[in-house]
């Protein structure tokens, strides 16, 4: 299920675009900074338009940090500069075809390798 049409016509009227991510959601802000007060407590509202599927772990730690206030600071395009030892964002896929599933998970036949001798059964004294 996608974003309602209530949030549509939100983002249409109030919604201010900030960026896109490399899956294609879309991050908004309320027009102007909403209505906040320099000196309040509130901060401006961000929200997030989902490309597809409706899933909060598609939103990579860059834009998470920006949606909760964590930083001010809209990412570039594209994404921060990576080092070679990052990997790329993934969401979670628990729950999904593509979830992990270890050597004898029932989904994947339900059979393991026999155990090696280094197994030690504990016994009580």
């Amino acid at each position: 299920m996608g974003t309602t049409i209530g949030t549509r016509i939100y983002t249409w009227l109030r919604g201010e675009l900030v960026g896109r991510d490399a899956q294609g959601n879309r991050y908004y802000r309320a027009k102007g900074g909403g209505r906040t007060h320099k000196d309040s407590l509130r901060r401006e509202q961000r929200w997030v338009i989902y490309d597809g599927e409706v899933e909060a772990s598609r939103v990579p730690a860059e834009w998470h940090a920006w949606l909760h206030h964590t930083t001010n600071e809209v990412p570039p395009e594209g994404g921060p500069k990576r080092h070679a030892w990052q990997k790329d964002h993934q969401p979670n896929m628990t729950g999904t075809m593509q979830a992990y599933r270890p050597p004898g998970h029932t989904l994947r036949g339900g059979r393991r390798d026999k155990a090696t001798g280094d197994y030690e059964p504990w016994t009580p004294n």
